[in-house]
Protein backbone atom coordinates (compact mmCIF):
# COMPACT_ATOMS: atom_id res chain seq x y z
CA UNK A 1 0.00 0.00 0.00
CA UNK A 2 2.89 1.95 0.55
CA UNK A 3 4.34 1.90 -2.75
CA UNK A 4 0.72 2.99 -4.75
CA UNK A 5 1.16 6.63 -2.45
CA UNK A 6 3.73 8.15 -4.85
CA UNK A 7 1.15 6.79 -8.09
CA UNK A 8 -1.82 8.56 -6.66
CA UNK A 9 -0.14 11.65 -6.35
CA UNK A 10 0.01 11.49 -10.43
CA UNK A 11 -2.74 9.66 -11.85
CA UNK A 12 -6.09 10.47 -11.71
CA UNK A 13 -9.13 8.93 -13.13
CA UNK A 14 -8.58 10.55 -17.11
CA UNK A 15 -4.92 9.68 -16.78
CA UNK A 16 -2.62 12.37 -15.71
CA UNK A 17 -3.66 14.84 -13.58
CA UNK A 18 -4.17 18.33 -15.25
CA UNK A 19 -1.75 20.58 -13.16
CA UNK A 20 0.89 17.68 -14.56
CA UNK A 21 -0.67 18.19 -18.26
CA UNK A 22 0.24 21.69 -17.54
CA UNK A 23 3.75 21.46 -16.73
CA UNK A 24 4.24 18.83 -19.99
CA UNK A 25 2.68 21.46 -21.99
CA UNK A 26 4.86 24.45 -20.95
CA UNK A 27 7.92 22.35 -21.44
CA UNK A 28 6.79 21.54 -24.94
CA UNK A 29 5.91 25.42 -25.61
CA UNK A 30 9.72 26.10 -24.04
CA UNK A 31 11.16 23.66 -26.34
CA UNK A 32 9.55 24.84 -29.08
CA UNK A 33 10.45 28.34 -28.63
CA UNK A 34 13.67 27.54 -27.60
CA UNK A 35 13.95 25.65 -31.05
CA UNK A 36 12.08 28.02 -33.15
CA UNK A 37 14.68 31.09 -31.78
CA UNK A 38 17.57 28.50 -32.99
CA UNK A 39 16.48 28.31 -36.33
CA UNK A 40 15.59 32.36 -35.99
CA UNK A 41 19.41 33.04 -35.47
CA UNK A 42 20.93 30.33 -38.31
CA UNK A 43 19.41 30.84 -41.40
CA UNK A 44 22.46 31.51 -42.83
CA UNK A 45 22.69 29.89 -45.89
CA UNK A 46 25.60 27.10 -46.28
CA UNK A 47 27.22 25.20 -49.95
CA UNK A 48 26.93 21.57 -49.78
CA UNK A 49 29.80 19.91 -51.38
CA UNK A 50 29.07 16.39 -53.18
CA UNK A 51 31.03 14.52 -55.64
CA UNK A 52 31.30 15.68 -59.46
CA UNK A 53 31.30 19.27 -58.66
CA UNK A 54 27.15 19.18 -57.39
CA UNK A 55 26.41 21.87 -54.83
CA UNK A 56 23.53 22.83 -52.99
CA UNK A 57 22.73 25.96 -50.71
CA UNK A 58 20.21 25.69 -48.00
CA UNK A 59 19.93 27.31 -44.62
CA UNK A 60 22.12 26.37 -42.26
CA UNK A 61 18.88 24.90 -39.65
CA UNK A 62 17.65 23.19 -42.66
CA UNK A 63 21.27 20.55 -42.69
CA UNK A 64 20.96 20.45 -38.87
CA UNK A 65 17.53 19.49 -38.79
CA UNK A 66 17.78 16.56 -41.53
CA UNK A 67 20.90 15.68 -39.80
CA UNK A 68 19.37 14.82 -36.43
CA UNK A 69 16.37 13.06 -37.99
CA UNK A 70 18.62 10.92 -40.13
CA UNK A 71 20.85 10.44 -37.02
CA UNK A 72 16.97 9.64 -35.17
CA UNK A 73 15.93 7.57 -37.87
CA UNK A 74 19.28 5.51 -37.77
CA UNK A 75 19.05 5.09 -33.80
CA UNK A 76 15.08 3.91 -33.97
CA UNK A 77 16.34 1.23 -36.55
CA UNK A 78 18.67 -0.08 -34.48
CA UNK A 79 16.21 -0.28 -31.87
CA UNK A 80 14.08 -1.46 -34.06
CA UNK A 81 16.34 -4.53 -35.04
CA UNK A 82 17.08 -5.11 -31.19
CA UNK A 83 14.09 -5.48 -30.13
CA UNK A 84 12.57 -8.00 -33.07
CA UNK A 85 15.72 -10.07 -31.70
CA UNK A 86 14.61 -10.13 -28.38
CA UNK A 87 11.31 -10.73 -29.18
CA UNK A 88 12.10 -13.88 -30.82
CA UNK A 89 14.11 -14.88 -28.19
CA UNK A 90 11.13 -14.51 -25.87
CA UNK A 91 8.76 -16.34 -27.53
CA UNK A 92 11.58 -19.45 -28.12
CA UNK A 93 12.22 -19.28 -24.61
CA UNK A 94 8.27 -19.22 -24.25
CA UNK A 95 7.71 -22.27 -26.46
CA UNK A 96 11.12 -24.01 -24.02
CA UNK A 97 8.90 -23.18 -21.12
CA UNK A 98 5.72 -24.92 -22.29
CA UNK A 99 7.72 -28.04 -23.63
CA UNK A 100 9.15 -28.56 -20.28
CA UNK A 101 5.58 -27.70 -18.14
CA UNK A 102 4.18 -30.34 -20.26
CA UNK A 103 7.03 -32.84 -19.56
CA UNK A 104 6.76 -32.15 -16.23
CA UNK A 105 2.50 -32.93 -15.98
CA UNK A 106 3.34 -36.23 -17.38
CA UNK A 107 6.36 -36.65 -15.84
CA UNK A 108 3.59 -36.12 -12.75
CA UNK A 109 1.17 -38.15 -14.24
CA UNK A 110 3.39 -41.55 -14.87
CA UNK A 111 5.06 -41.33 -11.07
CA UNK A 112 1.63 -41.02 -9.69
CA UNK A 113 0.12 -43.95 -11.62
CA UNK A 114 3.02 -45.91 -10.96
CA UNK A 115 2.86 -45.20 -7.04
CA UNK A 116 -0.58 -46.27 -7.24
CA UNK A 117 0.70 -49.44 -8.94
CA UNK A 118 2.37 -50.25 -5.33
CA UNK A 119 1.73 -52.36 -2.78
CA UNK A 120 0.67 -51.05 0.42
CA UNK A 121 3.16 -52.00 3.13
Amino acid sequence: MEGDCGRLLFVHRSGIMPVMRAIIWIIRLLLFFLLFGFAIKNDHLVTLNFFFGIQWQLPLVFVILVTFAAGALIGVTATLASMMRQRREISRLRRQVELVEREKASTETALAAAESRLPMP
